[in-house]
């Protein structure tokens, strides 16, 4: 089949396009789907240039580690990377075939994958689809049967593989944050995949959204359900006041951290799922224990959070963005496309 390996941490060299790749074979509880479309992630440039190491201190647009250099914690779970490794969280697709233990009625559902590998056991590890173990960056992937959610809608796979890491991580933070109706949100990276998905979210919940991009963006924001979009750069102190915002979905860091536990009020919540501009970030901990803020890392979401989402996309209650679409061949020149940050919401491979 043809995929794409990831060969070691590095720059685009080691990535390798290939067209003789065994099929892999669904094993007990399995099932094995033919990948119409799998978009482009955050996690598969951090990956790819070891950014997940502790040894990594800038955003994800610096290099991270030497192509030479294979870093003992570089994998998102703290662990080594396993390579080669087809990467891939976002998968949409139809089961061609089932492993022992799975009814063959399915065969031939159109499914979206739950990214997140969730263990049989509570003394289990949690994994991530493309990244503990292979992904959608092929013509074939094998997933847990209970990953491969089904899914009915008009919408292209495309359109479709756009939604479960973008749009499961920005429901994740937003439910960790317990956003309601009437309160406001501020959204950083609100362009971006998770970004653009949290706007639509929040204001599905009836959240007063603010959004931060850059301005040849804003268009793109207001329809998604922004009230305000403020430019990246924005004195927020100045243009939105202190203890101003009930919420802070984050997903870029970095230096501009400080500000937004400045503009949430007391008792407000900020959840982060990325730091783009950087990890490391200066916080002051009076900030924190004196306006009782709650501080959220969030990763992993439940499983009935995912089935949530595609009952949203069933019944046209969140739409795709999708900004460009590339062979799978084409990589190298989506990911490039992608990390110069231009886009509005997400790339998508074809197979």
């Amino acid at each position: 089949m043809r995929a794409v390996l990831l060969h070691g941490h590095g720059g685009f060299e080691q990535l390798q396009y290939r067209d003789d790749v065994p099929v892999p074979t669904p094993a007990a509880g399995e099932v094995l789907i033919r990948v119409g479309a799998a978009a482009v992630n955050n996690t598969d440039i951090n990956t790819r240039i070891g950014w997940y190491s502790k040894a990594v201190s800038g955003g994800t647009a610096t290099a991270g580690l030497d192509a030479q250099r294979q870093a003992h914690d570089a994998a998102w779970s703290g662990a080594a990377v396993r390579f080669p490794q087809i990467q891939g969280a976002d998968c949409c697709g139809r089961i061609v075939a089932v492993g022992s233990a799975v009814d063959a009625a399915c065969i031939g559902e159109r499914v979206l994958v739950d990214p997140v590998l969730r263990p049989a056991t509570s003394a289990g590890h949690v994994g991530y689809f493309g990244s503990d173990r292979d992904g959608a960056f092929a013509e074939f992937a094998t997933v847990p049967a209970e990953n491969a959610c089904r899914i009915s809608s008009t919408l292209s796979d495309v359109e479709l593989a756009s939604f479960p890491c973008s749009h499961g991580a920005a429901e994740n933070m937003l439910s960790r944050a317990e956003v309601g109706a009437a309160e406001t949100v501020l959204v950083t990276g609100a362009s971006g995949g998770v970004g653009s998905a949290a706007v639509q979210l929040a204001r599905r919940r009836g959240a007063n959204v603010i959004a931060l991009a850059s301005p040849a963006k804003a268009q793109v924001l207001g329809p998604l359900g922004a009230a305000r979009v403020l430019p990246r750069e924005a004195d927020l102190l100045t243009e939105l006041g202190r203890e101003s915002v009930d919420a802070v979905i984050d997903v870029v860091g970095g230096a501009g951290f400080p500000k937004l536990l400045g503009i949430l009020r007391r008792g407000g919540r900020y959840a982060v799922a990325g730091a783009i501009a950087g990890a490391v970030v200066e916080l002051d901990l009076r900030t924190l224990y004196l306006k009782d803020l709650r501080l959220l890392g969030c990763t992993v979401f439940e499983a009935v959070m995912f089935q949530r989402l595609l009952g949203y996309i069933e019944r046209g209650e969140i739409r795709p963005l999708v900004s460009a679409t590339y062979p799978l061949r084409a990589i190298v020149a989506a990911q490039g496309e992608f990390l110069k940050k231009s886009h509005p919401g997400k790339i998508v491979l074809t197979l």
